[in-house]
Order: structure tokens, then sequence, then C-alpha cells
């Protein structure tokens, strides 16, 4: 029961009305409760911990009636012309302080909310919300019914109603989702797809419905392989692409520009590809991962500027894959396009070179005489001779090779703890094998992600012939990735494949997607590590995830990634060349820019760590700035990262020159806050004394962006006069930016324009005034808009950040109060949860934040949710059945389920609180839920080699093939290199 048993105390008084008191006492509507007892009274565990036998018994009775209070309806003044009925009062129903208390049983319950849905449905047919609230209704009707048989005509009726909602909102997508749900909970796998199949065949250019399809494919563990689940990408990509192209050409047949539905049709197929690739790389294939995206990058940023069909394309492009040309990423790369330029220069230069030999030779050059025919007859024979020779002597050396294989096999399999000779059942006594074996395979997943290029030759070394055939196997061929290759037209799609590429393979972005869109809730849900976007903020919770209970420590930190130096290293500068030919598609992207500098920093960091003071891309930065010196944004990029590294000095320099030419430059003026709000950041990093250089420093920079002054570098404490202008100048900016968000898109220049005001304002007037520009600005948009903007979100979270920095004068109810209403607005917003944990453990007891969890969970469950939620209680050694009920309530969820990061801590939670049986159920649920997941087979290798024998070990070796796992090693390669290390 969720109730807990108490009795009232003194009597029940509603309004000194005694004679409604007495009958609700007559009905045993409300009656008195148990005297409570000790908890380790005998009596407590006969009359239950919380409910009585009998009070149990009474409250699952289906006709046991209920108070339900009825609030007043409100009061409608009417005019003298106005009808005024009489209310009918039922005998049963009882007036108490102007509303009305009906007793009500369940089943009353069920029939009053029936004949209501039933009534909006029929008057409102087109309204979504109200068929799905009536399919969730019948929802919690079975969960109150205990026969099956009863609880299965429930389902009917929920799918009955959710047919009729469909066949009346045929477009609607959740509705569609909602009905193949309700499907899923009757039907069998193959039924089940099938019908999938038939909506996508109604709905082929859904990105949202082809998503939940790949959801419920991925899931079943009966069904799942690797080949058949790229069909269904490639099936989806195509039929997307498509969809997409033909809309296009129906509505924009002359017109370049694309409207928002182009857009996000497009954007869905690129998150439809970064699916793919996650699959891809999750299932063990890293090379033909990395091989997708240089391959769809080349197709989609540099094609050659040709009026082609898109077969024609794909064709022109074969011919460039299987060349010799550099791709994107690797060193000398020059782009699609660019190459087919220089390759047709080298072809005309080789055909007029050509010509003119034959032009020299022309003429009549004699008879030419063959050598003798004799000869070589002769040589011939002597040839095939020798070679009849060799091939007997080579069958009889193979049946002496076949036998010592034989022989070879046998032993090698009584080493892995397997009698080739015994019962097929028997059982096996090495599992260290299957340990070193998981080892082996982790370290080449690691080490080897990048294509072989089958062109290239390989060596002729003894060890490098021997893996001949590992090498072939990693070599990516166009058949391959031809199926999946797409075109995009628009600029957003085409820059966030590239952004989300960057930061796929562990390069820092400054985000571009807000955290309600579909490509960051997926991304969440494909984890299988944390990234550094989501730990740092789990990281700056009390303890960083860490729960000490006796001897048992468990921390989150083994979720980070943690990639091999090596490996680290050749994917920081694969990233940075690919970011660096994407730069001349998209110039002037201080995002891409961004991303340069910092994979060059962690390249050169992994070589040397002695450079932790000098910035380790200073020279590439330069290197920018010298192609392209008017680029003032990269100017500002630049000095950040010399701030980071502490050179404080050096960055104000390159501050103050970029903002010294902004003045000269009127096509940069619109980038001009965010340089300006930079400085300004930068100076107040240090501190926020109403005194400090710094601040006068920060008030210097933005008085200048605010009065609209050419900037000069500082000199002291900016003018009262200036100070006054740029307070005048900054409301006229705003008024300004309230007419412009009305009728355009919100822009980082804007919103960067709204902080600076808002940071003179704090530190010239008060931080009450800095957030009340934060506050009034965030107010001229609707909610609607709000949660689909991701520089509106990044606002909200600047006006979050200042009320946190400023948490002594701000009351902590406002405060709060502001986090949970950002909660609501971007519930999977981590720096929101991040702010949530830190005032919590601040000011306010363990269950109320619970709670809030609690209440989060019940309308939006999610990855980001689940694991702040166990980070504080981890954190503040939260009880061990709380923990478990965490996880437990996130992995029976039907989309969390899907979750490999939440089953990995799982598994390591419960092996590190010494529950090993519980641990090894666990894995089984996991890879059960989560079938393509090679880390997730791995971690059984790794940690439950204690508890799984070798034969079960051997049989999940096996699935893993059943599966079509990508396995680089063998395991007799283990029991080789243990045979070689054993002998003298």
């Amino acid at each position: 029961m969720d109730i807990v048993r108490y009795k009232h105390e003194g009597g029940m008084r509603l309004e000194s009305d005694l004679q409604v008191y007495s009958r609700l006492n007559q009905k045993s509507l409300l009656k008195r409760g148990e005297v409570d007892v000790d908890g380790l009274d005998a009596q407590m565990r006969t009359i239950g911990r919380y409910c009585s036998a009998k009070y149990s018994a009474l409250e699952r009775d289906k006709n046991f009636k209920r108070i339900r209070v009825v609030a007043p309806k409100k009061h409608v003044p009417l005019t003298l012309d106005d009808f005024i009925p009489l209310f009918d009062e039922d005998e049963n129903d009882i007036s108490i302080s102007g509303r009305l208390v009906v007793e009500e049983s369940w089943e009353d319950e069920v029939l009053r909310k029936t004949r209501e849905f039933n009534k909006l449905t029929r008057e409102h047919p087109q309204n979504v919300r109200v068929w799905l609230d009536f399919a969730e209704f019948q929802d919690k009707v079975a969960s109150r019914q205990p026969q099956k048989g009863a609880r299965l005509q429930t389902l009917e009726k929920k799918i009955s109603i959710l047919e009729k909602a469909v066949e009346l909102n045929p477009e609607d997508e959740d509705l569609v989702i909602c009905l193949l749900k309700a499907y899923g909970n009757k039907d069998s796998a193959d039924i089940l797809i099938g019908r999938w199949e038939k909506v996508l065949m109604q709905h082929s250019g859904s990105p949202k419905l082809w998503r939940e399809f790949l959801h419920v494919v991925k899931g079943d563990f009966s069904t799942f392989k690797v080949s058949e689940l790229r069909k269904i990408y490639a099936h989806a990509i195509q039929a997307l692409s498509s969809a997409s192209s033909k809309k296009h050409r129906q509505g924009h047949p002359a017109v370049v520009s694309l409207d928002h539905a182009d857009i996000d049709a497009e954007l869905g197929i690129v998150d439809i590809f970064l699916s793919l690739c996650s699959f891809e790389w999750h299932a063990g294939y890293h090379e033909l991962t990395t091989a997708l995206f240089q391959a769809e990058i080349e197709y989609c940023l540099f094609c050659p500027p040709l009026h082609l069909t898109e077969q024609s394309k794909k064709r022109l492009f074969e011919h460039f894959w299987n060349s010799n040309g550099a791709r994107v990423g690797e060193d000398g790369a020059l782009g699609w396009s660019t190459w087919l330029e220089k390759e047709e220069e080298t072809r005309q230069k080789l055909l007029q070179k050509a010509s003119s030999m034959e032009d020299e030779q022309a003429g009549w050059t004699g008879w030419f005489v063959p050598p003798s025919q004799h000869k070589e007859n002769s040589l011939k024979s002597e040839e095939a001779g020798g070679t009849v020779l060799t091939v007997e002597e080579m069958e009889e050396d193979k049946d002496v090779d076949v036998a010592k294989l034989e022989e070879d096999d046998a032993s090698l399999l009584r080493m892995l703890g397997i009698d080739a000779d015994a019962e097929a059942n028997s059982e096996v006594h090495d599992p260290t094998t299957w340990v070193r074996w998981s080892e082996v395979e982790s370290s080449k997943d690691r080490d080897q992600w990048k294509p072989v290029r089958g062109n290239s030759g390989f060596s002729q070394s003894n060890e490098e012939m021997e893996d001949a055939d590992e090498q072939f196997s990693r070599v990516i061929f166009f058949e391959d990735i031809s199926d999946y290759l797409f075109s995009l037209s628009s600029h957003e799609a085409r820059l966030s494949l590239v952004l989300q590429f960057i930061e796929f393979f562990g390069g820092e972005v400054s985000r571009c997607i807000c955290t309600n869109s579909s490509s960051w809730i997926e991304k969440l849900l494909s984890l299988e590590t944390l990234p550094n976007s989501i730990s740092e903020y789990i990281g700056n919770i009390n303890g960083a995830g860490k729960f000490e209970s006796g001897s048992c420590t468990f921390s989150l930190e083994f979720l980070s990634q943690n990639p091999h130096s090596s490996a680290r290293n050749g994917i920081m500068n694969f990233l940075r060349n690919a970011a660096l030919l994407c730069l001349k598609v998209f110039p002037r992207n201080y995002k891409l820019e961004e991303a340069i500098l910092h994979a060059e920093e962690k390249a050169k960091l992994e070589i040397n760590t002695l450079l932790q003071t000098a910035m380790p891309s200073r020279a590439l930065a330069k290197n920018l700035l010298k192609s392209d010196r008017q680029d003032v944004l990269l100017c500002g990029v630049y000095a950040r990262r010399e701030a980071a590294f502490g050179n404080l000095d050096h960055a104000r320099k390159v501050f103050d020159m970029a903002l010294s030419s902004i003045s000269g430059l009127h096509s940069e003026n619109q980038t001009a806050p965010m340089l300006y709000l930079w400085y300004a950041e930068m100076e107040l990093a240090g501190g926020y004394s109403s005194e400090s250089e710094s601040n006068s420093r920060a008030m210097h920079i933005l008085s200048c962006l605010g009065s609209g002054t050419t900037y000069s570098p500082y000199k002291g404490r900016p003018l009262s006069t200036q100070l006054l202008r740029a307070h005048q100048g900054f409301k006229e900016h705003i008024n300004a930016i309230k007419s412009l968000w009305a009728r355009e898109p919100v822009s980082d220049s804007s919103v960067a324009l709204i902080c600076s005001a808002a940071q003179y304002e704090r530190l010239t007037v008060g931080w009450a005034a800095g957030v009340k520009v934060l506050t009034d600005a965030l107010s001229m948009v609707l909610p609607e808009r709000k949660r689909r903007s991701y520089q509106l979100e990044f606002l909200y979270n600047y006006h979050v950040r200042m009320l946190e920095k400023h948490l002594e004068e701000a009351t902590m109810p406002k405060l709060l109060q502001s986090v949970l209403l950002g909660l609501q607005i971007y519930p999977f917003n981590p720096e929101l949860f991040r702010s949530l944990v830190h005032l919590s453990h601040l000011h306010t007891v363990p269950n109320k934040l619970r709670q809030i969890f609690d209440n989060l969970w019940q309308k939006n469950p999610s990855v980001i949710l689940s694991l702040f939620s166990l980070s504080y209680e981890l954190s503040r050694g939260g009880s061990q059945h709380r923990i478990h009920g965490l996880f437990e309530r996130a992995l029976t969820n039907d989309k969390l389920r899907l979750s490999v990061l939440l089953w990995r801590c799982y598994i390591a939670y419960e092996i590190d609180m010494g529950n090993i049986s519980a641990a090894r159920r666990a894995f089984f649920r996991a890879i059960h839920s989560c079938p393509w997941s090679k880390m997730l087979w791995l971690d059984g290798f790794r940690k439950l080699n204690n508890i799984l024998s070798a034969k079960e070990l051997l049989d999940l070796q096996e699935v893993m093939r059943e599966k079509e796992l990508n396995l680089r090693t063998d395991i007799y390669e283990i029991l080789l290199q243990d045979e070689l290390t054993a002998k003298p």
C-alpha cells in the first residue's frame, strides 16, 4: 500500500456541521486507525507495516466508496435575460463550505471518467491530448485488475480507442506510436514488425517514426542481428532522403532557401545517420563508423559543382572512394571537389603528353621480329615439370600439417578447459583465459578505429603477413557505405553533421542544439560512457559521485571517457585535419575554430605534458589569423584559449587588437557583442569584488559596447558620463532586440548583447538589476519558443548562474523557484540539474530533493535525471534500497531500458556492493535489452569472471558471433601466446 496507517486526533470539525460528521462516520468513510506500535512488536508483523489486513482488503474493494470533493464552478455574471437555474442536490451528496462532497467507489470513478472522455472525444475529435489521456486512463484501470483476462480486455479497449483516434487523426505521429506500443503488449515480434512496416509505408518521411521503429528492432533480442538492422537503417535513410528531396522539388522548384519544415526534415536525416554511426561503433565496427563519417562529409560538403542526379553523383563518388585520394581527416586531404579538379588536370596533361609522343613517333617503323617460339616452349615445359613435383611434395606436407593441426586443436581446447572427447555438457575450468581475451579485444577496439586503404598495399614483413586477413577486414569498400549516402541542402543540417561528428569522436564543441531536441535525447540514450559535456556537471556534485559503505567504494568516474593515449592522439589529429578542411565550407565559424584549437591542444598535451603553461595551439591559431586577419571572432577564440592557460596579458592584447579593429569593419558589427562579452567574462573570472581592477576593466569594456563609442584599451575606471550613456544605450539595444525577436529567429549575437547588458547592470547598479534584465528578456518570448531555442536556453542558464553567484544576497526560495521553472521548460538540461543538486546540498533536507526528483520523473523520465538522482544518493551515502530502487525504476522504463550507460552503472554498483548474484542477473538483463553493445558484453567477461564459468563465457562469445558483433581476436591467439610464454 502507498498510504500510511494513521488515526485522527480529537474530532473532525467541518464548520460545526455535526450532522455531516455523523453521516460520514456512520458510513465508515473515515475510520480511526489502530494505535501505532513499535517496529519490533510482534503485533506489527501480524497486522501489517502500514495497513492491517482488514483495511487493506477494504482499500482493494471495488465497491468501497471514498470522498471526492468537487470544487464549485466559477461564478459567471449573468444578464437579466439569462435563466437562473435551481441546483438539484443529490441526497447522497453533502455540501461542505460551498464545495460538493460525493461518495464514489472505484467503479463509479471509472464510469464517470469514461463518460467524460467519451463526451470530450465526440465534441473535440481533433484534440490529440484527449485521446492520449483516454488511452492512459485505460492503463490505470488495468493496473487495478488482478485477473489477466480482465487486463487483456482493457488492453483491447485501449487499442480500439487509439484505432479510432488514428482514424480521425491519421497524420499525428504521437497517436500512431502510442497505438503501436499498445499492439506490442499483445502481438509477437514478427507481427509487430509487420505492423510497423505498414505504418512506415504510409509515413515514409517521418524521422520520429523511423527512430521509434529502430528502437523496437534494436531492443528485441530474439530477432536482433547487425546485418538486419543495417538494412533497416539503409531503408530509413533512403526513404527520408527521397521524401525530403521530393518535398523540396514540389514546394521550391526554383528557390534556393528552405523553410523550417525542410530544415527539420534534413536535421532528422542527420539524426538517423548519427544513430547508425553510434550503432556501428557500439557493435565494434569502428573502421566502418569512421568511413561513414568521412564518406558523408565528402559527399555533402565537398560535392563537385555539377548538376547530377543522385545515381550519377554516387557513381562519380565511387571513383573518388576507390582512388588513392586522401579523405576527410587524413593528411593531405583536399576534398572531393578539389581532388576531382586536380585529377582532371592530371588526366589532361597525360593526354597532351601522349598525343605529343604519338606525333613524334608517327611514320613507317618496319617489321618487328618476335623471339624464338622454341625457347619459350622449352622454358614453359621445364617450369611445368618443376611445378608438378612441387605440388606432390606440398600435398604430402599438407597431410602432415593437417594431422599436426588436429593435435594442436585438441591441445588448445584442453588448455581452454574443453575436452574434445568429453560430453558436450562437461564443466570448463579456465575462465581467466577469457579475461585476457576481453582485455586484448578492448585494447584493439581502442587502437583500431581508422579504415585501412585497400589499394595502399601491405608491408611484406612476417608479422604483417600474418595479420593480412585482419588488415583486409578493416578495409571499407564503396559497397559498404553506398546505401547510407544522402545529400543535404540546408546550412543548418550540414553544420550539424560536422559538429556532431567532432563531438562523436571526443572533440569539444560549443553546444549548438537545445536539450529538448531529439538529437540531444537520442545522444543521451545511446551513451556507453559519460562525455565531458555531462561529466563536468556530475563531477561538481559533492563527493563526485562516490559512495562509501564499509569496505565498498563505488564511483561513477569509471564511466568517463578515457581512451588510450596513443589512440587519443591519433583521433585528435584526425579531428583537427577534418575541422580545418570543413572550415573552408563554413568560414569564420567560431565553433569550428574552437574545436580545431581544442583538438590541437589535446593532441600536443598527450605527447608532451610539460606544455601546461604555454598554449599548445598558439602556432595554429596564428596561422589561421594570417589566412583571415578580419576574423575577429577567431581572435576572441584565440584569446580565450590563452586565458585558459593563464596567459592573461597576452589574451588582453589579442582582445584589444580585435576590438580596436571592429570600428573599421562594418560587416563585423553584428558579431561584436560576443567579443565584448567574452572579454568581460574573462576579466570577471578572477573575482567579484566591487573595488577590484577586474571589475573596472569589465565596466570599461561593456560601457564601450553600450555607448557605441570606439573601443580603446583600458586606462582607468570609466567616467560617470560614459556609464550613463552606456546605460541608456543598452536600453535602446534591448528595445531593438525585442522588435527583432518578434519577426526573426533568436541569434547568438542578440543573446550576447542581453548578457552584456545584464553584466553591466550588475556591476554598476547591483545584482538585482542584472537579474531583472535577464528576466525581462526571457519574458519577451513565448514558452513554446523557449523550448526550441538553444540560444534562449543559454540565456536561462546564464540567468541561473548569475543568481548562484549572489547566493548570499538572493533568497533561497527565489533561486530554487528559478531552477525548478527552468527544469519545467528544459527537463533534460544537465546544468540546471547540477544547480538543483548544489542548492539542495546547501539549503534543503535530502527528502525534499528526492521528492523533487520523483515529481520530475513522473513528468519526464530520462537518462540525465537518473544519473543526477543516482549521483546525489551516492554522494550522500544514501540507502542501498533507495539506490537499487532508482536503478530498477529507470531500467524498467520502456525507453530507458535501452540505455547501455545505466546498465553498466547498475552492474558495477552491484559488484562493488558485493551483490554478485544480483550483478549476474543485471548483466543478463542488460544484454537482453541492449544486445548491440559490445562494451556491455565485454563487461561481463571482465567483471563477472568469478561467477561465470569458462563454458558460460564461451557460450557468451558464441552468442556475440551469432548477433554479428565485430570480434577482432580469436581465443586461440591468447592460448598460443600462453603456450609461447610457457616454453623455456
